[in-house]
């Protein structure tokens, strides 16, 4: 029979990214994916919001490690659902486990998030956080974020980690909690050198494909269902037909 294994990526106590390998029980195995948890006397103390880091890291900006682009919402003639243009994310509404759900596009986007850019929202709710699928249009509610490097899989989860300070925002707004691109950029971020990012990127970024793939694959499912089961119950269609509508869906 064959065992299947699960994994997450979770933070250890000093700030690093931890792949996590599960088996059926009894046993379970872990492992940092690029190093051990330092031991304290390779950690450099400081008295910057992230605490003590490891030797050779530094405390930088989220402006000085990612390129930060700040949505903004092109005029409502250009909205529609039809597919007309880039798919449109204007802000939590759209997001979903990892990846955001196609609902609106626009014909004439002003700011664009490329694929596999992190989309977080800066409006209420600030700090939750998605992943483009592909190139698009983003809303004034949205920002898209990735590390200098071009790693996609690093981006996700530093951001993701940096979600408990984002909703501090939510109470800065006068109406609605919300997040500007200086307040942003000033984000204090703990700063690897490259090669540990690339080590991490080399890792997991298999694994994100794997991820990419079932969700594409789940919404092709869903698609599918909600073609195919109106037809059927309508006697439009009948079973015996049915492989061949899915075929020409998929």
């Amino acid at each position: 029979m064959r065992r299947w294994k699960r994994w997450r990526v979770r933070s250890s106590s000093h700030g690093l990214l931890i792949l996590t390998r599960s088996k059926p029980m009894p046993k379970v195995a872990s492992w940092s994916v690029w190093m051990p948890t330092p031991p304290p006397s390779s950690l450099t103390p400081s008295r910057t919001p992230p605490g003590p880091i490891p030797t050779g890291w530094e405390v930088s900006t989220l402006g000085e490690d990612y390129n930060l682009t700040m949505g903004h919402s092109p005029p409502g003639s250009t909205y529609n659902e039809v597919g007309d243009g880039l798919p449109f994310y204007q802000g939590r509404k759209d997001f979903g486990f990892r990846y955001p759900s196609l609902r609106v596009y626009c014909s004439h986007p002003k700011r664009l998030g490329q694929k596999d850019d992190n989309l977080v929202s800066v409006r209420a709710p600030v700090g939750d956080v998605n992943m483009a699928l592909d190139r698009c249009c983003v809303g004034r509610g949205v920002a898209a974020v990735r590390h200098k490097t071009g790693s996609r899989s690093y981006t996700y989860y530093s951001i993701l980690r940096l979600k408990e300070v984002l909703q501090r925002f939510e109470k800065e707004g006068t109406v609605l909690g919300a997040i500007n691109k200086t307040d942003f950029e000033q984000l204090a971020a703990v700063s690897p050198n490259r090669q540990i990012v690339e080590r991490f990127e080399a890792l997991v970024y298999p694994i994100d494909q794997l991820i990419e793939a079932n969700s594409r694959q789940i919404d092709s499912l869903v698609n599918c269902r909600d073609n195919l089961l109106p037809k059927l119950l309508s006697g439009e269609i009948r079973v015996k037909n049915a492989e061949r509508f899915v075929e020409g869906a998929m």
